[in-house]
């Protein structure tokens, strides 16, 4: 297929909207078949349960081309794995995973023309979504749902290249104990606007998070998790109920130690060891790792060994080995490529 005249090497992280979406209503029980639509706006009551009540979650995943010329996504399944319990929790009907891999099949196919060619650096970013669109006035689940993919040709998430970032320990919480931080609810997203914003305001690109029972423990950002090198080379990723649990950090761990042999660990993590690390990231689907350069703390500004021009050693060298898994330059674990085209 003839590719879109976009100028790939210029595009930010940003909406462009493609030639098709796929959408599906949940009524009186059952999800309708689902279809392709041409209209990019949605129309529902006033009284959504989306707008009175958040009820909403959301997925992001990529296509885009390997080296041989395949078009592919990176462990959907997961994703379609993660949208099913976080809608559980909020009481919404999870669109069966079987479905949703469909559906994803479908959108990737539809707008193949909008799919990145290889080394551009660009990809499809793929933004599946379900949320309350039946009337509600009382605090109740909605009556009527719709879950819809879209995509959109999206460039780098750093444009110029990766540099270590530079991060606050925030005074806000991001998610309680027994409360939602372990789903991709939107109200979780809401939530960390404003704790965000303030961030940047104040010179920061990022906050860290802590537990909100004892602030005591590292958890993630307001919207990726945590991994850390220790100074004899093994990666170590926080634990806690209130953590997202994100693809991209379960894959790393995976290459961790299936690829480079190292030692890994999955524990609590206190803030006060966060000076005996010599490299940090956060990792997530957007930027795979953006590596930590600083972190300003109530007590001072921890810098990491690492320093603030590059990624360190063994970040550096699990971001090669996801990439070119992800890319078809390395053989990848059975079941996390999914080729579409």
């Amino acid at each position: 297929m003839e590719k879109k005249n976009i100028d790939w090497a210029s595009l930010g992280f940003t909406y462009i909207e493609t030639d098709k979406r796929y959408v599906s209503r949940f009524k009186d029980g059952k999800w309708d078949d689902g279809a392709m639509v041409d209209d990019a706006n949605v129309s529902i009551s006033e009284s959504a349960g989306v707008l009175q009540y958040s009820q909403t979650c959301f997925e992001g995943l990529k296509a885009y081309t390997t080296v041989d010329g395949r078009v592919v996504t990176f462990r959907p399944d997961l994703n379609a794995e993660r949208m099913y319990e976080t809608a559980e929790r909020l009481l919404m009907p999870p669109f069966p995973i079987e479905r949703f891999i469909d559906a994803l099949d479908q959108l990737v196919k539809a707008n193949l023309a909008y799919v990145p060619p290889y080394g551009t650096g660009a990809t499809l970013y793929v933004r599946p979504f379900l949320f309350g669109s039946g009337p509600v006035i009382g605090v109740a689940p909605a009556p009527e749902y719709t879950f819809r993919i879209f995509s959109t040709p999206v460039g780098p998430y750093f444009k110029g290249g990766v540099r270590p970032l530079r991060l606050q320990v925030s005074s806000y919480d991001r998610a309680a104990p027994r409360g939602t931080g372990h789903i991709k609810a939107g109200l979780n997203y809401a939530m960390s606007l404003y704790p965000g914003y303030t961030a940047k305001k104040n010179g920061f690109d990022e906050n860290m998070y802590l537990d909100a029972a004892t602030h005591t423990f590292i958890e993630e950002t307001g919207g990726a998790n945590f991994i850390f090198i220790t100074k004899d080379n093994k990666v170590v990723t926080p634990k806690s109920d209130t953590i997202l649990p994100s693809i991209t950090r379960r894959s790393l761990m995976h290459v961790a130690k299936e690829y480079l042999h190292l030692e890994t660990e999955e524990r609590e993590v206190p803030l006060s060891e966060l000076s005996e690390f010599v490299e940090g990231g956060l990792c997530g689907t957007a930027a795979v790792i953006s590596p930590i350069g600083s972190v300003t703390t109530e007590s001072g500004v921890i810098t990491m060994p690492s320093g603030m021009e590059k990624m360190g050693p063994i970040t550096q060298k699990l971001y090669d080995t996801l990439t070119g898994i992800q890319m078809g330059r390395i053989e990848a674990p059975e079941g996390w490529i999914h080729t579409i085209a």
